[in-house]
This record gives structure tokens, C-alpha cells and sequence, in this order.
């Protein structure tokens, strides 16, 4: 049996002296592959995550122009006879019609995208994932996935890394946490 472990993630947004969160390097230096949808935002986490293994990334809005140079806007790879797409925004709408064709577009079985910092899974004529953020995420936990590829298949969940981080949750969680105290 064949078996290939991909740790995905996207929108890591880590400035120069930002270092890679303990759970992300841990999940990551397992994999045998990891992919990056885009925005490392600096070349640091770039590298940071390309000393964990073999990395294969793509470019995202954010990041540096050093990035933007090094990196392609799409990649696709082959994984066991699946062909795995990598891209940073992969729809312009909140509907995911616009990464099915993109998948279709780049003629895979699988779509890894980021860019709405939100983690989510939808299993179709396709497989398209969204790793979410692992440091800004919107109303979810940071996250990542995990893809394994067994003997040509694929499948695929999210990994929470932790408790919701998004800025209203946060600020929710602390208002409930001031009315406790007032009572």
C-alpha cells in the first residue's frame, strides 16, 4: 500500500521576525509533502517552512514582491497519479463555483486554495479545500489540512490548531468574560 501525507496550509501572515506557530512545525516536518496556498507575507516564513521538507507554494496578494518573483501564481503536482492544484484565490465570489472551474480549469482532482481564511472541505466532481489561516482566521480556529493520498485516493480533513482567533470572537469571549465578573 502506498501512502503520501500532505500537510496543506495558506495565509500564514508572518512578518520577518514572526516565527512558524509549534503545531504548524510539527504537523509540517512529518509530511512528506507541504503545500502553501500563498501569503507567507515574508520570505522568512518561506523559509521556515521550505527547512521543514519538500515544500511546494504558491504566491498569494500579500506577499513580498521577493515572493511574488519566486513563486508561480498556480502549480499543480502529482501525487500517486492524483493531480493536486495549488492556487491563492481561486474564486472572486463566496460561492465555490468559481473553484470548481478553477479546478477544472487546471485540470485536477483536487484544488488547495486560501485566501478567505476560513477552513472548509467540499467533496464534488472535485475535492476543494481551503486550509483556513493559521494566524488570522475568520470565525474559525487556525487551521491546516491534512491530505492523504493511499494507493491513488484521496482524503482529506482539518486540522484545528487551537480555539477560534478571529477578532470578534475574541472580542465576544470578552465581553462574556466582563459580565461574569459584573455578576
Amino acid at each position: 500500500m502506498k501512502m503520501t501525507r500532505i500537510i496543506a496550509l495558506s495565509d500564514t501572515h508572518l512578518m520577518e521576525d514572526d516565527r512558524l506557530p509549534k503545531a504548524v512545525v510539527a504537523l509540517a516536518s512529518k509530511a512528506d509533502i507541504i503545500l502553501h496556498a500563498g501569503d507567507f507575507v515574508s520570505i522568512q516564513a518561506y523559509s521556515a517552512l521550505k527547512d521543514l521538507g519538500r515544500l511546494v507554494a504558491v504566491r498569494g496578494n500579500s506577499d513580498s514582491p521577493q515572493l511574488k518573483r519566486l513563486l508561480p501564481k498556480r502549480e499543480v503536482i502529482d501525487v500517486e497519479g492524483v493531480k493536486i492544484g495549488l492556487v491563492h484565490m481561486a474564486s472572486h465570489g463566496s460561492d465555490l463555483v468559481g473553484a470548481e472551474m478553477m479546478a477544472r480549469e487546471m485540470n485536477c482532482e483536487v484544488l488547495v486554495f486560501g485566501h478567505i481564511h476560513r477552513p472548509l472541505i467540499e467533496k464534488g466532481r472535485r475535492l476543494l479545500i481551503c486550509p483556513g489561516s493559521t494566524s488570522q482566521p475568520r470565525m474559525s480556529a487556525p487551521s491546516v489540512a491534512e491530505l492523504m493520498v493511499i494507493d491513488g485516493t484521496v482524503q482529506g480533513r482539518i486540522i484545528p490548531l487551537g480555539s477560534p482567533a478571529c477578532s470578534y470572537l475574541k472580542y465576544a469571549e470578552r465581553l462574556g468574560r466582563e459580565e461574569s465578573e459584573e455578576k
